[in-house]
Parts: structure tokens; sequence; C-alpha cells
């Protein structure tokens, strides 16, 4: 029985990410922090990442995609390309929470720490706000996904009893206003590598999403910003 093959692509904030996974483990992966260069850079990127590793994309048993929260704009390039394969190639979509991979981006950071016991990813939101939710150090999620305000005091129900690991773009600001001792700070950005155990995971469980109908969790309402700009103006 042949392992399976799992093209997975992250594309929820800056910059973009494809990595492939083979029987669970990491084969080969392509990524650039430019921001906002998803909708250019994105196809490019998974066609070198399957060139490089020397597998057809036919190959491919399904294809993962980050499903949010994050940036609107990244989120619908990267859902929309992964469908588009989903569709060319006759694969199954596989949909993975962004804050489920920033948390196992935690749990590969915390085998370097002892006494780990909550992984709390943020995703930056702007201003003093994050997407975020709790997980024990298993994995097992605590609390349901939500838009928080950091405050000093965010979070000091979990820190007062033990280590956490505060991961994702939202881990930096909130580093600035918390100074707990049993906080850990990993302000990093989402990574396709990381997707790659999940995915699987997803995979042998038979955790499909409908690629036609599937849609990204955007957790709060897309407002567009209102043009600074007078449009009856000449100028």
């Amino acid at each position: 029985m042949k392992d399976t093959i799992i093209l997975s692509i992250e594309t929820a904030e800056e910059g973009c990410s494809a990595a492939l996974g083979i029987g669970g483990r990491l084969y080969g992966s392509k990524g650039i922090s430019i921001p906002r260069a998803q909708a250019a850079q994105l196809a490019v990127l998974v066609d070198d990442l399957f060139k490089s590793a020397g597998i057809a994309p036919s190959e491919c048993d399904a294809v993962a995609v980050s499903s949010g929260p994050g940036s609107y704009t990244g989120l619908r390039v990267g859902v929309s390309t992964a469908k588009g394969l989903c569709f060319g190639l006759s694969k199954p979509l596989i949909a993975v929470s962004t804050l489920d991979l920033l948390m196992e981006t935690g749990r590969e950071y915390s085998k370097y720490e002892s006494d780990t016991d909550f992984l709390i990813p943020m995703i930056d939101a702007r201003r003093m706000e994050v997407y975020s939710t709790v997980y024990d150090a298993s994995g097992k999620e605590l609390e349901a996904p939500q838009a928080v305000i950091l405050e000093p005091d965010s979070f000091t129900n979990y820190l007062d009893r033990g280590k956490v690991i505060f991961t994702g773009s939202g881990a930096g600001k909130f580093k600035e206003i918390q100074h707990h001792p049993n906080a850990l700070f990993l302000p990093t950005q989402p990574d396709a590598v990381y997707m790659v155990k999940l995915a699987e995971a997803a995979f042998n469980k038979g955790r499909f999403a409908d690629t036609a109908y599937f849609e990204p969790f955007y957790l709060k309402n897309f407002t567009p910003g209102i043009s600074k700009k007078n449009i009856l103006s000449k100028e």
C-alpha cells in the first residue's frame, strides 16, 4: 500500500507557502514572505514544488488548504487555488484551521521546552485584537475560536496554571504587554510545513470538505475600508 501524497497550501496571512507530505512526513516545501503576493506567486510556487520534488500533480491523493481565520484576500486566494486543483485533478479537499496549524507549530516548539501546559495561537486582527483559541499540550481545543482584545491580564487564567506558548503573528504584540513568567512567545507566520501531519490525520479519518461549497472561515465579517479619496473630485 503506497503512502498518501497530500499537497498543503497556506495563504492565511502575509506571504504564502506550499508543502508536499508523503505518509504524513514532510517531503518538500516552498514559500515566500512577500506581502500581498499570493495571487501572483502561489500557482508558480506550487508548480515549482511539484517539479523540484519530481512528483506529478496527478499523483496527489488530496489537496489541503489553510481555512482561516486570517486575511480575507489571502484566504480567498488559497481556497480558490486549492479548489481549482481539486476540480482539475478530481481530488478531495481538506480544510485545516489556521489556528490548528499554529497550534501544531507550538507543539513542535514545545519539544525543546519542558512542561508546556497550554498552546494559544494568535492571528493579528489589527490594533490590539487577535483571532485566538486555547489548546492543551496534547492539541485538544479548550475554547471556541474567537476575536480577543488583548489586555495585560488576558489569558492569566491559563498562565497562572502552567507554562503557555503563544504562537502566531499576534504573539509579538501580546509580548509587549504580557510579562508573566509562564509566558513563552513564538511570533511566527503560518507555514504549510506544519499542515502535513494535520492533513494526513484528516485524510485518514475521511474528513473532507465539500469542494463546491466550501468557504474560508473568516470568524468576523469582512468590512472593506472606505476610500479617503473624494470619488466626485476630478483631481
